[in-house]
């Protein structure tokens, strides 16, 4: 019999609304030819998709969680009560500017600094992935039935299967020496890049992924997407926590190793 997800919690299936949502306006703007682009203060780009998806999603959270706060990548963030939903409307803007179906909106419900809820919808991919605490972590591709996910069983490095977002970001950060070691150690390395990285982790295709300059808005919807397939998200440094600036994901059984070759070649 195949495994079946259980009921979602109101908070669960409201995200998964938030993403049919966000789908139905992201996906008519991929590869269309009036995309409008702009660049931000921070040298990154935004569609009119980006903020056309937050925009909607934040208006949706507003009315129909007024009592929770938001933080979304283009609008910033309110400050109510302990309950915060974090939103990045489309992760890998790069990407989907380009026409590189690697993208996706990332939807995480925040429950007293904790990611409990997260959802990932790549509507070019036609995949979604999701996940709350307790209730394990599942992904469904269009038309086929939801199934269980979990991380490999790697327990060696030089089996492991590593993918980093980019060079530039290892080098910037000051870590690039630890890049170079690890790959040296690993079986293979690879950029899949953005939630792609952490989806194939979750899948148990890849057994560690790191990176540099990310936000919690990047990171919080997959952390419970990760922990509940059975793998270990941290910090670079091993702290858990979504909103120190790196990211480790690993399978769990290599995670001490990963930490310990990263800070060896320092």
């Amino acid at each position: 019999m195949t495994a079946q997800p259980p009921l979602p919690s109101a908070d669960l299936a409201f995200a998964l609304e938030l993403a049919d949502l966000a789908d139905s306006i992201s996906l008519p703007r991929f590869r269309s030819a009036d995309l409008r682009i702009d660049t931000k203060p921070d040298r990154t780009y935004v569609t009119d998709a980006d903020r056309a998806v937050e925009d909607a999603l934040r208006a949706k959270i507003e009315s129909e969680r007024p009592d929770d706060s938001f933080f979304g990548e283009e609008s910033g963030r309110s400050e109510r009560g302990s309950r915060r939903w974090i939103l990045d409307p489309i992760d890998g803007t790069s990407n989907f500017l380009r026409g590189v179906p690697n993208w996706a909106t990332l939807i995480a419900l925040e429950v007293d600094g904790m990611p409990t809820v997260g959802v990932v919808s790549a509507p070019a991919f036609g995949a979604r992935w999701w996940a709350e605490t307790g209730g394990g972590s599942w992904g469904q591709e269009r038309g086929a039935d939801p199934r269980p996910l979990q991380v490999s069983g790697v327990s060696d490095l030089e089996h492991a299967s590593l993918s980093f977002q980019s060079i530039e970001q290892w080098r910037l950060a000051g870590y690039l020496p630890s890049l170079l070691a690890l790959e040296e150690q690993v079986w293979r390395d690879r950029a899949y890049g953005d939630m792609w990285s952490y989806m194939l982790l979750a899948e148990g295709l890849v057994d560690i992924v790191a990176e540099f300059d990310v936000k919690p808005y990047d990171l919080a919807a997959l952390v419970p997407i990760v922990r509940e397939a059975g793998g270990a998200f941290t910090d670079i440094e091993g702290n858990e926590s979504a909103w120190n600036g790196s990211s480790l994901a690993t399978n769990g059984a290599l995670h001490e190793a990963v930490i310990a070759a990263v800070e060896a070649a320092r």
